[in-house]
């Protein structure tokens, strides 16, 4: 049986690239729009191979010509821009892109009949964590501009399921990292504030050292701890959350992450035993708003999608991510 094509918003991008390699493997058809502020148009040509349309989500007359032209039974949305501390100091280009254009996109889709959406959200909405593991029922109350543009996007999903059954899977992830294991795509941002790659970086000479922010955190060594999920991982999610809705599903929420959480300073000691590199650290004050911990609970993906990650060990997630930024940017 021939699978529905899939219109992937921000598909040229890390996360975006992972779950187009994911639904074609899977035999889906796929079309990119993408306005490649952040994405990669040479993967899209050399690994993905796919359609590429390169436009903003808020232009809605671009939206409707790709709406009218192609059949889309879905849209799974990645086209967001994720810097929480720029988002701080530019709300409005948060609110604009993340918010009216992800509402742009939405009215386009619902005009044209396409409504089913999955949804790249994030436990920042959650902010300060009251408990861990988080579970989707947490109360939500983000702390930054970031956050809260996500969360508004969840309400105006809820409202659109409500007012025009368009059902949506929202995907709240923690920590994405790793790159695809045969080494066809991987994490490379401009600018990075990553931990993972910031490390692996520093393993490779392109950083003098890698900055340890916070020593004190009550935590078993001192420093934060976070949940790291492979992006192959999350990509699979993803495509499980989209036959979901292919299946009937009603709009739903999965939290995504490994369910377990590394330190900081954990995640540099595996680093450096993947990489063979010293990794030098140097150590800074504490960053505002800095949880000492963020780790997910994915029992509900998991019974409800069947979704099971692969790549668990900090080691593998490691060691993909090695394997990618050595042949990436050893040369440059």
């Amino acid at each position: 049986m021939v699978k529905p094509t899939v219109l992937v918003t921000g598909g040229a991008g890390y996360i975006g690239s992972h779950a187009v390699l994911a639904l074609r493997e899977a035999g889906y058809e796929v079309v990119i729009l993408d306005n490649l502020v952040y994405g990669h148009r040479a993967l899209v040509e050399t690994v993905l191979k796919v359609e590429l349309i390169e436009g903003d989500i808020g232009n809605r007359e671009l939206l409707d010509r790709i709406f009218q032209t192609r059949e889309f039974a879905t849209v799974m949305h990645f086209a967001a821009y994720a810097y929480v501390g720029e988002s701080v100091v530019q709300p409005d280009k948060y609110y604009r892109n993340n918010v009216a254009g992800t509402l742009t996109l939405l009215e386009a889709m619902r005009d044209a009949g396409v409504m089913n959406f999955v949804f790249s959200s994030t436990c920042a909405t959650y902010g300060v964590p009251q408990h861990i593991p988080i579970a989707e029922n947490h109360p939500q109350q983000p702390i930054n501009p970031y956050g809260m543009s996500k969360l508004m996007v969840e309400q105006i999903l809820d409202d659109f399921d409500r007012a025009y059954n368009l059902r949506s899977v929202r995907c709240r992830y923690f920590n994405a990292a790793g790159a695809d294991p045969q080494g066809r795509l991987g994490e490379d941002h401009l600018p990075e504030t990553h931990l993972i790659p910031l490390v692996l970086m520093t393993a490779l000479g392109k950083r003098e050292s890698i900055s340890v922010y916070g020593t004190d955190y009550d935590t078993r060594d001192g420093t934060c701890i976070r949940d790291y999920i492979h992006v192959t991982d999350l990509a699979q999610a993803h495509v499980l959350g989209l036959e979901y809705l292919l299946k009937g599903g009603g709009t739903e929420v999965f939290n995504l992450g490994n369910s377990k959480g590394f330190s900081v300073q954990e995640v540099i000691e595996a680093a450096r035993t993947v990489t063979g590199h010293p990794i030098p650290v140097t150590l800074a004050e504490r960053r505002p708003g800095d949880p000492p911990a963020l780790v997910g609970s994915a029992e509900k993906a998991q019974r409800l999608l069947g979704w099971q990650p692969q790549y668990g060990e900090l080691g593998t997630i490691l060691e993909h991510a090695w394997k990618w930024h050595q042949q990436r940017h050893r040369s440059v």
